[in-house]
This record gives C-alpha cells, structure tokens and sequence, in this order.
C-alpha cells in the first residue's frame, strides 16, 4: 500500500501527439511519439503500440503520461515520459485518453 503523499510525487499530465515516427531501432515494434505537454514542454518517448495503433491515428490524440521519470535511454533514442496504457490478453497495448479534451499538462488526479 502506498499513502496519497506518495501517489502525488507522481506527475501524471495530459498531453498531445504532434509527432509520431516509426522505430525500426527499438527491440520490440515501437513509435517514436512527441507528446505537447503545454507550459511543461513537448516531452518524447517510445511507444509499444503498433499491435493497435497506426502511427498517423496517434496524431492529436490526447494521451496520459507521467512526466516526471528521469529520461531513459531506448536504443538510439532518449525517453522523456512513459505514456500510461493497460496490457490486453495478448500483449497489446491499449493506450489510455481522455472522452472530452482537456488542456495540455492537465494533471490527473
């Protein structure tokens, strides 16, 4: 169990897909994402979300992400945030956003 102290340390914002690259790079199939996280920047990380996703639906997506990690090196790319998702039966990912948009670097509480 954690206490509601330590749930606030992490920093889990809404932000945009700008950008989103294929990552011929990455061990396991991956997008490279540039997420706009308002006046807390434009952040990148790797995404394993092929199984569901083509790279251009991801586009003005609103996701979830905590942002508040130290970056973390991915092959030959630095991870700035980790986009949050639930795992399917079969390994996909199933990225988790909003029903209504919200400003970017909304915090989720």
């Amino acid at each position: 169990m954690i206490d509601w102290a330590d749930f606030e340390k992490v920093e889990i914002r809404v932000g945009t897909v700008i950008r989103a690259e294929e990552f011929p790079e990455a061990r396991k199939p991956a997008y490279k994402l540039w997420i706009d996280f308002g006046e807390h920047g434009t952040l990148k990380t790797s995404a394993q979300v092929t199984r569901l996703y083509h790279r251009s639906d991801l586009i003005g997506k609103q996701l979830v992400a905590v942002v508040n990690f130290p970056p973390k090196q991915i092959a030959n790319f630095m991870s700035e945030c980790l986009v949050l998702g639930a795992l399917g039966e079969h390994g996909e990912v199933s990225l988790l956003s909003l029903l209504s948009r919200a400003r970017n670097g909304s915090r989720v509480l």
